[in-house]
């Protein structure tokens, strides 16, 4: 029998017949709006922003030709802004969205993912109690289920999150990357909070359904890092650096040679991280975060955290500015932002442990010890970071 092509084959070949459309037709709506999704789900796949960017402007050109009745070009628009943090652009579009379709609940998680980007947690509260029943759609349980975490409601998001799953791995010709990326949601859910063998499962099932899925290699990576096993760190590191260059597998690369003694490779690899992540010329939080932690450009990275949170006040971005803030040493600053960022009542493990260590710097052992008990209450299995030597830039 011949052989099939691939998801990613068969995307490349609709790439290239839309792309002949919409080149031949100055006025079809529908054909961009067609192209835009394309773009996106290869961007989804490779994690390639210039994909992103193509899918927002194809999407624009799409709703410039036709604006009423073209769900689709705004539903791309919406998640192309989001990939590159441009929620409150993205916010504006979905609320578009949900005022022309409002019996549709995907629409309305979507305003309140992006309100929850935003940090503004009342109004999307507001959002997510109009949902009802809607948490049998997959797309809207994942939603509920990260507004479940944030409020320290793990339980009830490992429920929704498994059962996200179960439902859309039962839809029939559900595309083998999408299937792949709900066990991702689920695996980087119970890696979170040190349930390490689920998040192996999970993981491995998604392997299975796409092999070369950039995003399972780099979980996979950081999963072997957790349990200590740096020879396979390399290996997965490796692979998903092969799959798609992003900055932060390069950092879990140069971590993982340190734990094994080559020095002078994990030295190469913090500096093509620190190098590929100020290149970029965009703010991501996950690379900030791992800049902090090897001591680099910290006054840069609070600079930058501070400017982050003027429009994203939400949990993540306190923490970002608490650690920015312990890093450079100026601790009270560190404990008020800390603050902010468990008001929300989270229990997320790192956020603990980054309280943990700004206290204990700070002189205050027994919140220390309290934050460190919290934190294995929802995390029993939680791999401990060593404890920071000291607050400031590190060596």
């Amino acid at each position: 029998a011949p052989r099939l092509p691939d998801e990613a084959a068969v995307r490349e070949l609709d790439l290239a017949f839309y792309r002949r459309r919409v080149a031949s037709d100055p006025y079809g709506a529908a054909d961009r709006a067609h192209l835009a999704a394309l773009y996106l789900r290869r961007a989804q796949a490779t994690g390639s922003d210039s994909d992103l960017r193509h899918a927002e402007a194809a999407a624009r050109a799409s709703l410039a030709r036709r604006s009423a009745h073209n769900q689709t070009a705004r539903q791309v628009l919406a998640s192309a802004l989001m990939g590159q943090h441009r929620f409150a652009e993205a916010l504006e579009v979905a609320r578009a969205l949900a005022a022309e379709a409002p019996e549709e609940p995907v629409h309305r998680s979507l305003v309140a993912e992006n309100l929850l980007e935003l940090g503004r947690y009342a109004e999307a509260a507001r959002e997510f109690g109009r949902l009802g029943s809607a948490r049998r759609n997959p797309v809207v349980a994942l939603r509920l289920a990260r507004w479940a975490e944030l409020r320290g409601r793990i339980e009830e998001a490992f429920a929704l999150r498994r059962e996200a799953r179960r439902r859309a791995l039962a839809r029939h010709g559900l595309p083998r990357e999408q299937r792949a990326w709900f066990h991702l949601q689920v695996g980087e859910l119970a890696l979170r909070y040190g349930r390490l063998r689920e998040a192996h499962r999970a993981f491995q099932a998604g392997l299975a359904e796409a092999p070369g899925d950039h995003r399972l290699l780099a979980a996979q990576a950081r999963l072997e890092a957790a349990r200590g096993r740096w020879h396979r760190v390399v290996t997965h590191a490796r692979e998903a650096w092969a799959r798609a260059p992003e900055p932060a597998t390069l950092a879990q690369l140069g971590e993982a040679y340190a734990a094994l003694g080559d020095s002078a490779r994990a030295e190469r690899c913090h500096d093509a991280f620190e190098a590929a992540a100020t290149r970029s010329g965009t703010f991501e939080r996950a690379w900030a975060h791992l800049l902090l932690d090897h001591g680099r450009r910290t006054d840069e990275v609070l600079e930058q955290a501070r400017r982050d949170i003027r429009t994203r006040r939400d949990v993540h971005g306190y923490d970002l500015v608490a650690w920015a803030l312990y890093r450079n040493g100026r601790l009270e600053e560190a404990r008020a932002a800390m603050d902010s960022a468990l008001a929300l009542g989270t229990r997320e493990p790192t956020l603990l442990h980054h309280a943990a260590a700004i206290a204990r710097a700070a002189g205050d052992t027994a919140a220390a010890g309290r934050f460190l008990t919290r934190a294995a209450a929802v995390a029993p299995g939680y791999p401990v970071p060593p404890a920071p030597g000291r607050a400031g830039p590190q060596p």
